[in-house]
């Protein structure tokens, strides 16, 4: 009588990706708030394969878990809070400031103060506060009064500029999102700049000094100047210039710009796929067997943010990052983008579908 042979179940061996994803949003899965043909699709494959991607724009004005709720909804694929980057989540990580007294400009109402504390700043300012308690400061939005009373709150100290040591000190500045009064926070933001440390209705003795840098300009502990959105920046170069002289007289403005494509926005973008990768494969990570991430593919439809991040950013990693630009969304069929893609495809599963075939990924389920 023949023997019987033991049934042996041989499974697939786990592939674990050495490469991941990282999608702009609005013209890649979205347009508008309307999910664009495929996304679901795109976004419910790498779910299943374990490839690991975050969802990286420059919107914001909301916390990320508010707006993960609303992609996860309009896309019908379950995100979370760890896979989203906006604008100003970087500033999340900021933990030297969230002890100090800040100033958080943009938004509607008082959203990004809510955010900011969401992030851990305990003492936040924002600009309706300070016109609300001190309406000689911008006498031009007194007819806005009613609009910032019933969010502003009490400053944490008054404005005296005749007493520095009793008086206002901002410590930092942060521009979350589009301003609704631009006004009355370019006014701050420039009375800020031009002042002593930070200290509300006081002047640096060291502006327009030519023997010191930056002719005394943002020499005197001013507070440093964050933005994650470029439209005020922008502005506010311009009045900048207009005040200190600006380039012809050598003054530059010292500030710290995130969102795409500046690299600080990028490097956050990367350290966050490093994390849900290991997240996804917690376990070959406490057996020592986690390569590298060895490749970013960027997903986008804005050669000028989403193209040009890509290519311009350097990982301390050694990750490389592969732009890969659609065609559902700014660019546009014939046109030569600004910053070349290594790619163009057709939409975001047609990208998927290309990344996965130069990774040599088995994508058998």
């Amino acid at each position: 009588m023949a023997s019987i042979s033991p049934i042996v179940n041989i499974s697939r061996q786990v592939q674990i990706p050495n490469f991941a994803f990282a999608f702009d949003i609005d013209g890649v899965l979205l347009r508008s708030h309307d999910p664009l043909p495929r996304a679901r699709k795109a976004l419910s494959y790498l779910q299943r394969q374990r490839i690991p991607f975050i969802l990286l724009t420059n919107g914001g004005g909301k916390h990320e878990s508010e707006r993960v709720a609303d992609l996860s909804e309009s896309l019908g694929v379950p995100l979370d809070t760890s896979m989203f980057v906006q604008s100003h989540t970087p500033f999340a990580d900021m933990d030297q400031y969230k002890d100090e007294t800040v100033l958080v400009c943009g938004g509607e109402g008082d959203k990004c103060r809510v955010v900011a504390e969401k992030y851990g700043y305990k003492s936040v300012v924002t600009p309706g506060d300070i016109l609300v308690q001190h309406p000689e400061v911008w006498p031009f939005s007194a007819h806005l009064m009613s609009l910032y009373k019933p969010f502003a709150r009490p400053l944490p100290r008054p404005i005296h500029p005749t007493d520095p040591s009793s008086s206002l000190k901002i410590d930092a500045i942060f521009i979350y999102n589009d301003p609704r009064d631009w006004g009355l926070d370019a006014t701050l933001i420039l009375d800020l700049l031009l002042s002593s440390a930070g200290v509300l209705g006081t002047i640096s003795p060291k502006n327009d000094t030519p023997s010191l840098p930056n002719r005394g300009f943002q020499q005197d502990s001013q507070p440093p100047l964050y933005f994650s959105n470029p439209d005020l920046w922008e502005a506010l170069e311009g009045l900048w210039g207009a005040v200190t002289g600006g380039e012809r007289m050598g003054v530059k403005l010292n500030k710290t710009v995130i969102g795409k494509p500046f690299r600080e926005t990028f490097e956050f973008a990367e350290k966050k796929l490093i994390g849900c990768r290991e997240e996804i494969f917690k376990e070959t990570v406490a057996e020592g067997r986690l390569e590298p991430l060895r490749r970013v593919y960027m997903v986008g439809d804005n050669p000028e943010s989403d193209i040009r991040g890509g290519n311009t950013y350097q990982s301390p990693h050694g990750t490389d990052w592969c732009s890969i630009l659609v065609k559902t969304g700014v660019h546009q069929e014939g046109q030569e983008p600004t910053w070349k893609p290594r790619v163009i495809v057709e939409d975001v599963y047609d990208a998927v579908q290309w990344a996965v075939e130069q990774s040599k990924w088995d994508s058998r389920d």
